[in-house]
């Protein structure tokens, strides 16, 4: 994808949040994110993807025409569905600039942490409010 001079120097961030499909694998999971990883790194974007067998939630950062062509490819993907889109903010600097893609995985070590941001001990993106989100995924990094 070209970018136009006018929206080359425009960095922001996009949040979202999906259901992945219930055939989702492993091997479907790491797919995902070598493919991010690798197009990602070619396109300039960063980001931090949080996954825990049924939902994802996702940041992405860059300039503004790549992560609206990649959220045109996000709603095509099949491997989830029901994408809400958060937050999309303009950015100063980068908040994820060490990463092409970074991937945490909720585990049971992390239920303090969810409880600090929501009313329930498990990880459902869906429940949460955008600054509660903003900063659970800081808490990743």
């Amino acid at each position: 994808m070209t970018q136009t001079t006018s929206d080359a120097h425009i960095l922001v961030s996009m949040t979202y949040i999906s259901r992945a499909n219930p055939d989702m694998s492993h091997e479907t999971l790491s797919e995902i994110l070598k493919q991010a990883q690798e197009n990602n790194a070619l396109n300039a974007i960063t980001g931090m993807l949080i996954f825990n067998n049924q939902y994802f939630l996702q940041t992405i950062e860059g300039s503004r025409s790549q992560i609206n062509h990649l959220l045109r490819c996000l709603l095509k993907d099949e491997r989830h569905y029901d994408l809400q889109l958060l937050e999309t903010r303009e950015l100063k600097s980068r908040e994820w600039s060490r990463w092409s893609m970074d991937l945490a995985s909720p585990a049971m070590d992390n239920t303090a942490l969810y409880l600090k941001y929501s009313t329930t001990t498990d990880f459902n993106p869906y429940l949460l409010s955008a600054e509660s989100i903003r900063r659970l995924i800081a808490e990743f990094k």
